[in-house]
């Protein structure tokens, strides 16, 4: 199982139109199965001073790992750029998932990163704290780190990403699947 997710809980953010046609690629390339995950859905009591406990994970979240991370094989987060790095919601997912089954939930698995910004590095600096995050996890980055750049400009006025970056995304798709 390939598990894409949003990298962000902003409503309406334009990295949900990256990682929906990413995952559409994705699936229109393999037989596995895929799923997609928003953060936007990510749910409100995931933060909480108990959340470092096993008995203090919120029971919404242990049953997103179950059903979206354990049972992934491999793992793609799109990342939009805040502030020079990555949104604080990925970290505070990834951390809720480290409490109870750690290794089930990253040991191992592969992830790809790709990143979108509205400026001119794809948000790189991001993708590469992020690396960063997903080796001490355990997981295994893909090599091959997709930035995605001024998407203002590949996107048309009612939200279609132009040609050539599909053809990107789906070099880079054909790439993590063979990975």
């Amino acid at each position: 199982m390939i598990t894409v997710i949003s990298g962000t809980n902003r409503k309406n953010a334009k990295t949900h139109i990256f990682a929906r046609k990413y995952a559409n690629l994705i699936e229109k390339s393999t037989d596995q199965k895929v799923n997609f995950f928003s953060l936007e859905d990510v749910p409100n009591d995931i933060l909480s001073a108990d959340m470092y406990s096993e008995s203090g994970q919120s029971a919404e979240v242990a049953t997103i790992q179950d059903k979206i991370m354990i049972p992934a094989n491999k793992i793609v987060i799109i990342a939009p750029e805040y502030n020079g790095s990555y949104p604080g919601i990925v970290k505070l997912f990834l951390d809720a998932c480290s409490i109870r089954n750690y290794k089930g939930t990253f040991s191992e698995k592969k992830f790809a990163l790709i990143g979108i910004a509205s400026g001119r590095a794809g948000n790189l600096r991001g993708l590469d704290h992020l690396s960063g995050i997903i080796n001490h996890v355990g997981g295994i980055v893909y090599s091959n780190k997709l930035p995605i750049s001024s998407i203002g400009s590949i996107l048309s006025d009612d939200d279609e990403i132009d040609e050539k970056t599909i053809e990107t995304m789906q070099k880079h798709a054909d790439g993590f699947l063979a990975f």
